[in-house]
């Protein structure tokens, strides 16, 4: 299972910026030539692949859990938040 080279991008653009936000945005659209947006709208969809997490696993389980954590707090779930 090959990952798109699209997705690779976007997999390594994240790697190197983490949780940064202002410089970040800013970064991705001179480098990526996309509205922030829509970089997190096709980043979701990624993490959600097989071959993106063969391609990166520590990354994209990170990436998974701050995802479940965030929707987890937005629908009440404290529980999930805590393990």
């Amino acid at each position: 299972m090959t990952l798109p080279a699209r997705d690779a991008t976007l997999l390594a653009f994240e790697a190197r910026w983490g949780a940064h936000s202002g410089a970040k945005e800013e970064a991705i659209r001179a480098e990526l030539q996309l509205a922030p947006p829509r970089y997190y709208q096709l980043l979701g969809r990624v993490i959600d692949t097989e071959a993106a997490l063969a391609h990166d696993p520590m990354l994209v389980g990170r990436l998974r859990r701050i995802r479940d954590d965030r929707r987890a707090a937005r629908h009440g779930d404290g529980d999930a938040l805590a393990g």
